[in-house]
């Protein structure tokens, strides 16, 4: 790729960052489509397994998304968003040594913990706090628009791979991922506050 080339690429992949930070989420779409599979190859080459890959390439564009105002336009797009997949993928080799040293001391942590995998707890305090743990995730979900609803459900409770969902759907897979990224944060936002004070009562039931 010559510099002329480099130049008008980086320059197409800036106005869309520009746009996305005014709000524009169909311009996140568009780098999303564009950048998902060199992502997927980057998170493969760590975790070796493509539905993995594919998971950690989905977190992200989530968290280059909520970092777009820190984003230094210097530099290229490309080059800031391989930064947060690689270490999006080593964070997640360390996640998982640690999240099974946590499940054999049982000790949860929020970066452990999944929006659709709350802990049930045994005193009534945790089971309550889950319960309405569950009913505002559920709530959130019942709240998206048809459309996202529905990847969401077939990824989560169906454990359909992004492959399989777009089938269904009948709709390209870069849409698909894009819609479950936007379920996911809107679920995210809602029960975080929430999420936050669960880990923290079965934290305080382990010392007691």
């Amino acid at each position: 790729m010559n510099a002329e080339v480099k130049k008008s690429n980086k320059d197409k992949d800036l106005i869309l960052v520009r746009r996305a930070k005014r709000g524009d989420y169909k311009a996140f779409d568009l780098l999303v489509l564009k950048y998902q599979s060199r992502i997927i190859g980057l998170a493969m080459k760590f975790v070796k397994d493509i539905q993995t890959a594919e998971d950690v390439a989905q977190e992200s564009f989530i968290k280059a998304y909520k970092s777009l105002d820190s984003f230094r336009e210097e530099s290229a797009f490309y080059t800031w968003l391989y930064r947060i997949a690689s270490n999006t993928s080593k964070n997640y080799l360390i996640s998982k040594k640690r999240k099974k040293e946590l499940l054999e001391s049982e000790v949860f942590s929020s970066e452990e913990i999944d929006i659709f995998d709350i802990p049930g707890g045994s005193s009534p305090e945790e089971i309550l706090q889950a319960n309405n743990l569950r009913e505002v995730i559920f709530e959130s979900l019942s709240n998206l628009p048809e459309d996202i609803r529905t990847a969401v459900s077939l990824r989560e409770f169906e454990g359909m791979s992004y492959e399989e969902i777009s089938k269904v759907l009948d709709c390209p897979i870069g849409t698909v991922r894009s819609r479950i990224f936007r379920g996911r944060e809107i679920i995210q936002e809602k029960i975080s506050p929430l999420l936050n004070s669960n880990i923290e009562l079965i934290k305080g039931s382990k010392r007691i």
